[in-house]
């Protein structure tokens, strides 16, 4: 039984109170996270993001969460970036597909700016302690604690009702991921920001318990704007929408893209504004220009001022293609390099597991395992 439009309207609005007060809630927290901070790394600051093995990232994926890794990357001294592979075994899938998808997305991130000199890009089952802590972790989380989040309700809700333990239990291991390496920043859409705020529940749970050892992962929110489908400006730009047209994959050609972009939702009025509440079509074209440019929504809106909305999607599109054109390339030339994409996982893994290993045998110490 799907979920009826009011329930689901329901969530997302219980998901954006949640968000708008998450950060004044947590700064109450500062001065206690950043006491532990100091503690945790040597007083570094460390970066933790996992990202689905989906295979080529859309549009969306890379404007909302790839670029903004790329800024961190070069910001932050400390970051680690994993493919969640044991994530993506939440729903079934097909394993030479899951195999492909892995080193696709490697790929694809890869071509988007994530440089392995700057940061550790590792497969997360090459690390065994994510999931070892997050058994752990689930011995300390209670099953109405993960009931209450809305996630949880919209995906089981997904599948008839039917949801696996995996799926309801995930977001103990996405804690495990953050704290396994003592991260102090998590990047974060406003869909995950319950579930960082789970990981900081086990934190203050298990450092109540055992003695300070964690710190308190803090979220940083990616400031663009939420890229949505051309076909329903309502929803979010998704690999899973049935309509081809609706979303921009990173490795569609320039005749695709002008096509997606000329069949783009918009509406009656012809003149280019932004007012995502009346004019969602139009504003999201205004978005994505903004995020494929660096310019602002007030710079794009002045060059804009003239144009019609079928001239204006033809600007976009033309934006984008040039945006994408060299990560296209870039993609499929690591494509043909089978065992330059392994090498790095396996570098990165290696990496990985220097910082997770000792967390994670003192974690075994404390709570009597050895």
């Amino acid at each position: 039984m799907q979920l009826g439009s009011m329930e689901s309207s329901s969530l997302q609005k219980q998901i954006r109170l949640a968000s708008m007060s998450f950060t004044v809630c947590k700064e109450l927290e500062a001065s206690f996270s950043e006491d532990r901070t100091c503690k945790a790394n040597n007083g570094m600051d460390r970066i933790f993001s996992g990202i689905q093995p989906t295979g080529i990232p859309h549009l969306g994926n890379y404007l909302g969460a790839i670029q903004n890794w790329v800024r961190l990357q070069e910001e932050y001294n400390s970051v680690l970036y994993s493919i969640v592979d044991l994530h993506s075994l939440t729903v079934p899938r097909d394993p030479p597909y899951l195999r492909q998808s892995i080193l696709d997305t490697t790929a694809a991130i890869l071509a988007c700016g994530i440089n392995p000199k700057r940061c550790f890009l590792f497969q997360q089952s090459q690390v065994p302690e994510h999931a070892e802590l997050g058994w752990i972790f689930g011995c300390f989380t209670s099953v109405p604690r993960l009931r209450r989040l809305p996630q949880w309700k919209i995906k089981n809700a997904s599948q008839n009702n039917e949801g696996n333990v995996g799926l309801f239990t995930y977001p103990v291991l996405q804690a495990a991921d953050m704290l396994l390496y003592k991260s102090t920043h998590v990047p974060v859409g406003e869909d995950q920001v319950l579930h960082l705020e789970l990981a900081q529940d086990i934190a203050q749970h298990f450092n109540k318990k055992y003695g300070k050892f964690f710190p308190m992962p803090r979220a940083i929110l990616n400031s663009t704007k939420k890229i949505k489908s051309l076909r329903d400006p309502a929803a979010k730009m998704s690999k899973s929408d049935p309509q081809k047209l609706a979303t921009v994959s990173i490795t569609d050609s320039a005749e695709e893209i002008v096509l997606k972009f000329r069949k783009a939702v918009t509406d009656f009025t012809s003149e280019v504004t932004y007012d995502p509440d009346s004019r969602p079509g139009v504003s999201n074209l205004v978005s994505i220009h903004a995020a494929v440019t660096g310019l602002s929504i007030k710079e794009v809106l002045h060059q804009s001022v003239g144009l019609d909305t079928a001239h204006y999607k033809m600007i976009v599109a033309e934006a984008v293609i040039q945006k994408l054109a060299p990560i296209r390339n870039e993609i499929k030339r690591l494509q043909q390099d089978k065992c330059h994409l392994e090498n790095v996982l396996k570098a990165g893994a290696e990496k990985a597991k220097e910082l997770a290993a000792p967390v994670y045998q003192e974690v075994r110490r404390l709570v009597g395992l050895q």
